[in-house]
């Protein structure tokens, strides 16, 4: 596989299983809010749409940076949902695969937000976490991305579940692809109308 995506609502455990992939695959994990801190300059009028495209196209830099050096499996998450729509465009002809986290019991997700530190980054509010779980759930499958269930599984095994899926995975490379509508996506970006 040349690119490993992680999608998902906050608080799902796209973080945990990145890592468990990273240390398995043992080749490039980057996750968005990696980028470096910028300033934002005084003539932007929408912050959020700044920030976030400077952080989406960076990422998708960084990545495409290490797979010309030749790694594969290259993990990369924590996209604002409405990106993930794009992934199909900007990476036909790849091996890619979409891994979208869900659970379909959310009290699962509340329990793993009670664990979670103020450092660990993410939404907070559970109320929006509960939307965004139910939006990013229920909308439809894009190229190659599959879904699992977080539901009653503990992190080793939503691990061993995404290795095998990855492993016996084949990508689709060449595809007529339309963007689905961004109502069906979930987007951090207040001026998007989505969240």
């Amino acid at each position: 596989m040349d690119y490993i995506f992680i999608i998902g609502p906050s608080a799902v455990g796209k973080t945990t299983l990145a890592k468990g992939l990273y240390e398995y695959y043992k080749s490039v994990y980057i996750e968005q809010n990696m980028v470096p801190e910028f300033s934002i300059p005084k003539s932007v009028k929408d912050i959020g749409l700044y920030e976030e495209k400077v952080c989406f196209d960076n990422t998708i830099m960084q990545i495409n940076y290490f797979h010309n050096l030749g790694y594969k499996n290259i993990i990369s998450l924590d996209f604002d949902d409405l990106r993930v729509r794009e992934l199909p465009n900007i990476f036909k002809g790849s091996n890619y695969i979409i891994i979208r986290l869900i659970s379909s019991d959310y009290r699962q997700i509340e329990k793993q937000m009670e664990k979670r530190h103020n450092n660990e980054g993410g939404l907070y509010d559970l109320d929006i976490i509960k939307k965004s779980n139910e939006k990013i759930k229920n909308r439809p499958l894009l190229i190659n991305e599959v879904v699992i269930d977080i539901k009653n599984k503990n992190k080793d095994e939503i691990l061993n579940e995404a290795i095998n899926i990855i492993d016996n995975f084949k990508s689709i490379k060449d595809y007529d692809y339309k963007q689905l509508d961004k109502e069906y996506f979930y987007s951090w970006v207040k001026s998007n109308n989505l969240n």
